[in-house]
């Protein structure tokens, strides 16, 4: 049950915007393991999509920045992203999503398009909750900072132990004697707000004057599921009724991808100990675990280290990044699921088949895939 906005004081936008940082974070994983399994990594589609994580990537660091901002500490080395998990993102966000860890598919990309979705174009049924979509949750906290402008502007000047991490990155900064802490605040939750879903309003392109007309982070999910670039219909807004009307552009080729089973809840295990190879695999999808959790801490570092430690540490954190790409493309999925486990699936998962069936071809040769577990948690 969210709090009654009443109560939404700076205590609970500090929180909030912890959850924000969790929500970005919850992204992450589903499009790297999405961007992964494209057999060569050079087509349109993985520029797409590499193109959203990295965004996703600077919405986390703008929400870290936030937190740290109003006085709090922000907790990336804690983050622990659950899938399938209990439905939704972090926030109790578009709590009808039960997201996969899958490759590159209809499947997927539909997935992409309802946890980017701008409030517009959901049904009734989905807009019936408290959070529908990440923009909602995001209205909620911009709605709050207004309403505490006072204390917020305070809490800014006062300042934190936290570090400010990026400055000339490309993504805000809030220092406690900016001339205007509340306005700048806002305007980083515009740039995370319209690069994922666009500025609403039946748009799905992005108005600020920096993106230059570059579709959402929804648009682009939607270039990649029709096949076809953006183009606007003229004389036509974009619904739920219209938007194939919309993506009628340029072909996009479907690129070759990698048949990785879809991550089950157990993370594999019921299937590594049917495989006789098991023990070698469950090393390579510990070591992608390692790097993944040492990504974690080495961000933690940058915001809550010391304040000179911040740049090597986001380095360190990059390097990790790197790290999980070839671990994932070049070890972890190059280990074919033996048939005798896949012929096996339904017995093995049978709350699970149906989705795991639908993410993934059953029919052809299956392999691994990164599981994205924090050690640190």
């Amino acid at each position: 049950m969210p709090t009654p906005v009443e109560l939404r004081d700076i205590s609970w936008i500090r929180g909030a915007l912890q959850t924000a940082v969790a929500l970005e974070h919850s992204t992450m994983p589903l499009y790297c393991a999405a961007m992964y399994s494209l057999e060569v990594q050079n087509y349109p589609s993985y520029n797409i999509i590499r193109s959203v994580l990295m965004e996703e990537m600077v919405h986390m660091a703008i929400a870290g920045n936030m937190v740290a901002a109003l006085g709090g500490s922000p907790d990336m080395k804690g983050l622990k992203p659950s899938y399938p998990g209990t439905g939704g993102l972090p926030g109790s966000v578009a709590p009808d999503l039960r997201l996969r860890l899958a490759k590159l598919s209809n499947a997927s990309l539909e997935a992409f398009m309802r946890l980017e979705a701008p409030e517009f174009l959901l049904n009734a049924r989905q807009r019936a909750c408290a959070y529908p979509t990440i923009g909602a949750f995001y209205n909620a906290v911009r709605a709050a900072i207004k309403r505490n402008a006072g204390a917020v502007e305070r809490a800014v000047r006062l300042g934190g132990p936290a570090n400010q991490v990026g400055g000339n990155l490309g993504y805000p900064t809030f220092d406690k004697d900016d001339p205007d802490p509340v306005g700048k605040l806002l305007h980083g939750l515009d740039i995370i707000t319209e690069q994922g879903e666009g500025p609403g309003a039946g748009m799905v392109e992005t108005t600020l004057e920096d993106f230059q007309k570059e579709g959402s982070h929804y648009a682009r999910f939607a270039e990649l599921r029709y096949g076809r670039r953006y183009l606007a219909a003229e004389g036509t807004a974009i619904s739920r009724e219209t938007e194939r009307e919309f993506f009628t552009g340029e072909e996009i080729r479907r690129p070759v991808v990698v048949n990785v089973l879809a991550v089950p809840e157990d993370g594999y295990e019921a299937i590594l100990t049917l495989d006789p190879r098991g023990p070698e695999v469950r090393k390579e999808l510990e070591g992608f675990d390692d790097a993944y959790t040492r990504m974690l801490l080495a961000l933690d570092t940058s915001w809550n280290g010391p304040v000179e430690t911040w740049w090597p540490s986001l380095g360190a954190a990059v390097t990790q990044m790197d790290q999980m790409r070839v671990r994932s493309c070049f070890n972890i999925m190059r280990n074919e699921i033996p048939r005798a486990a896949i012929d096996r699936l339904a017995a093995l998962y049978p709350k699970e088949y149906r989705a795991l069936e639908r993410y993934t071809d059953l029919g052809q040769p299956v392999f691994y895939g990164p599981r994205f577990i924090n050690n640190a948690t």
